[in-house]
């Protein structure tokens, strides 16, 4: 039997002194995950937008293209407008683009969290947008019920329209799903926008169709409804940016980072867990306890080490500030601090006797 034990401790003392090299070295040098990893990963995802970006335009670009050649055969007024629609919104890319790249600027001094709000900016634009988008369409369909005109060449028109549909859907649901992927509300505003480019085109199409059919007042028609689906849209585009705006985050996120703290060896517990998008990645900050015998060399560790959870277990988390509190003791440290708090936040005084 000791020999046994004997062997079991000879091969427990190298994985020991490995854990302990492990510790020390993570604790005296830079965290990996808030060096060159993840300003890789912020690189990437900011190619990959770019990369989204500039497909897209060139898809919307041929789109325009083949639209232009038809108006030039048909002489379509209706068609025109949404030739002349999709290629001034293809260009909505540039700012958008120009924010991405924005985003790859270190941060400063002056923007110690860095350029990443840009996209929030360029959301907002897109919004703008889709908006005015919905306004034309108003306008154009109501223009033509008090102004009705026919429509000429509608096999060419409808093909067109076609072309115009399918060429927006594909960059809309490229642009969403990119997006989505690396965090962009920006990038999925502006796929949603391709989305309503492609409702107009439906709507030339449409119209068309009635037209062939003898009903003068088709496009105008179906333009009114194409009206309320851009406003549909709008609606969807404007939440994905005003959320971003006010650092809204799943709440689905949060949970899994008070669990993920909580499984860290020398947490005893969760305080105030707050996260905001900066860009197409996540920050947070954190709270936790842990024993108040500790030294601060054990505190840090442990605080490092609900760091590195936290960024394996939240998707797109770049960084975390975790703030250590001890178990209860005598005095409460947090006393200096209760009257700079507001009045709803500050505790019930003692009860007297």
């Amino acid at each position: 039997m000791d020999g046994k034990q004997h062997a079991h401790h000879d091969h427990d003392r190298p994985a020991r002194t490995k854990r302990l090299r492990h510790r020390l070295a993570h604790l005296l040098t830079p965290h990996s995950h808030e060096a060159g990893a993840t300003v890789d990963t912020a690189m990437e995802t900011s190619r990959e937008g770019m990369r989204t970006l500039w497909i897209s335009l060139v898809v919307l670009g041929v789109t325009t293209v083949v639209q232009a050649v038809i108006v030039a055969l048909s002489g379509s007024v209706a068609l025109l407008g949404d030739t002349v629609h999709n290629a001034a919104d293809a260009l909505t890319a540039v700012p958008l683009g120009i924010a991405f790249l924005l985003g790859r600027r270190a941060a400063d001094r002056r923007y110690t969290y860095g350029y990443g709000r840009a996209e929030d900016l360029a959301g907002v634009l897109i919004v703008a947008t889709i908006a005015a988008s919905a306004v034309l369409a108003a306008w154009t369909a109501v223009d033509r019920l008090l102004h009705p005109r026919d429509i000429t060449h509608l096999w060419a028109v409808s093909g067109a329209a076609l072309a115009g549909f399918a060429g927006n859907e594909w960059v809309a649901r490229y642009r969403i799903r990119t997006g989505r992927r690396i965090g962009s509300a920006a990038l999925v505003a502006d796929g949603l926008h391709a989305r309503t480019d492609g409702f107009t085109s439906l709507a030339v199409l449409l119209g068309a169709g009635g037209a062939a059919l003898g009903w003068r007042a088709a496009d105008p028609v179906v333009g009114l409804l194409i009206t309320l689906a851009i406003l549909m849209v709008l609606k969807d585009a404007a939440r994905e940016v005003y959320r971003r705006l006010m650092d809204s985050v799943d709440p689905e996120l949060v949970a899994t980072a008070h669990a993920t703290l909580r499984g860290v060896d020398g947490v005893l517990g969760t305080g105030q867990v707050r996260m905001r998008w900066i860009g197409h990645t996540l920050r947070a900050e954190a709270d936790i306890v842990v024993d108040a015998r500790l030294t601060v060399v054990e505190a840090h560790r442990i605080a490092v080490a609900a760091e590195h959870a936290l960024i394996h277990a939240v998707p797109r988390l770049t960084a975390a500030t975790v703030h250590t509190d001890h178990t209860a003791v005598e005095d409460d440290p947090h006393a200096t601090l209760h009257h700079h708090a507001p009045p709803a936040r500050r505790p019930a005084p003692a009860p007297t006797a």
